[in-house]
């Protein structure tokens, strides 16, 4: 089995546990997480790739479509998140067994904002009436802006990325043009006007501006916390505040383990998988190495000692999974471009702009 680094040690203990109950050897190779997917297809068809990996949910989808990994039989869904549950799902099959998820949310200096606000403007006018520098920072980029932090505000206009039906993302087209996408790009470029979003504020230089006492909100995830733990700063973590007449939900990225389509040992390697890893004590245990609240409904009971893990993790049950469908690769770069152009005031028509984007998206998908 394929694992980072920084879960190598935690299975290690759990492939002895299972070799002295079962007789089966289960063998460890440290991957580079990032390479995973990639070296994933190209050497599963060959044989030369492993039973099982660990891997994020997001290249599911593309997993699926290249036939290198199979459905697992997870037993009791109800003892995980439903998010996490519904991230490794491609047209109605589970094809992971998750363990830990990850999401934004928002982060607020206690000292210039004592409550979490309900709604975006109440957000804006609390950071502007608190005295501090900066009401609220994102980090964005001058030529892709941030689709991913943006997202939330995005979705309460009611303009998701995909539709999510009962069984997976409609991968046929994007779901963020029309009249609610409209709304959406009329109210970010306002935002580029007012200087709630600035272009020119990073992911590093806004975590730097909160932790020098700089901001009253700023929306980011549980990555950057040990800055703001470091400069002593005193915060809190709450919902995102909506922008539109719908709730604010950021993407959700679930970790798991896939099970390859070729494995030699499928009833050992599901055993492995489902009863070891999916066990609530190791998903605690991995959630010591990792810091992402565990998958495992009875294990992130455990980890909701950690008040700001139960925070994230608060928000990110109420959030939607990251598409994993192939067709959200195609997303990115012209979703980046548009918010960048539209948030600069470059765009004199931002509605434009919108409707070019969701166009060529669209048009992408339709090639393959």
């Amino acid at each position: 089995m394929w694992t980072d680094s920084n879960r190598e040690p935690v299975l290690r203990k759990v492939a002895e546990q299972f070799k002295s109950d079962t007789g089966v050897t289960v063998k460890l190779a440290a991957k580079d997480f990032a390479q995973i997917p990639d070296d994933f297809i190209t050497q599963v068809p060959t044989g030369k790739g492993p039973d099982a990996t660990i891997a994020a949910h997001d290249a599911t989808g593309r997993m699926v479509q290249n036939g290198v990994v199979a459905p697992l039989e997870l037993g009791d869904t109800s003892a995980y998140q439903d998010v996490a549950v519904q991230a490794f799902t491609v047209n109605g099959k589970i094809y992971g067994v998750p363990y830990a998820t990850e999401n934004i949310a928002l982060v607020r200096n206690t000292t210039f904002a004592k409550n979490a606000p309900k709604t975006f403007n109440e957000m804006i006018d609390m950071g502007k009436n608190s005295g501090a520098k900066y009401p609220f920072l994102v980090g964005l980029d001058p030529k892709q802006s941030d689709p991913y932090h943006l997202y939330p505000f995005q979705a309460s206009f009611g303009a998701p990325v995909f539709r999510l039906k009962d069984n997976g993302f409609d991968s046929s087209k994007v779901a963020m043009g029309g009249a609610n996408g409209d709304k959406f790009a009329s109210w970010l470029a306002d935002q580029g006007k007012s200087k709630n979003f600035n272009l020119n504020i990073s992911q590093d230089i806004s975590k730097d501006l909160f932790a020098k006492g700089q901001a009253a909100f700023i929306l980011t995830g549980p990555w950057n916390l040990d800055s703001f733990k470091k400069a002593n700063i005193k915060y809190e973590i709450s919902d995102i505040p909506s922008a539109g007449d719908q709730s604010a939900t950021p993407f959700v990225g679930v970790q798991g383990f896939w099970m390859s389509a070729k494995t030699k040992n499928a009833v050992a390697t599901q055993k492995f998988l489902v009863e070891y890893i999916g066990n609530p004590d190791v998903q605690a245990e991995l959630f010591k190495v990792g810091n992402r609240p565990p998958a495992n409904k009875q294990a992130f009971e455990k980890a909701e000692a950690d008040k700001d893990v139960a925070a994230f993790g608060i928000v990110g049950q109420k959030a939607v999974p990251m598409p994993n469908i192939p067709a959200m690769g195609s997303v990115w770069a012209d979703w980046g471009v548009a918010q960048a152009e539209i948030i600069s005031g470059k765009a004199s028509d931002p509605k434009a702009i919108w409707d070019k984007m969701v166009k060529a998206i669209d048009e992408k998908i339709m090639k393959g």
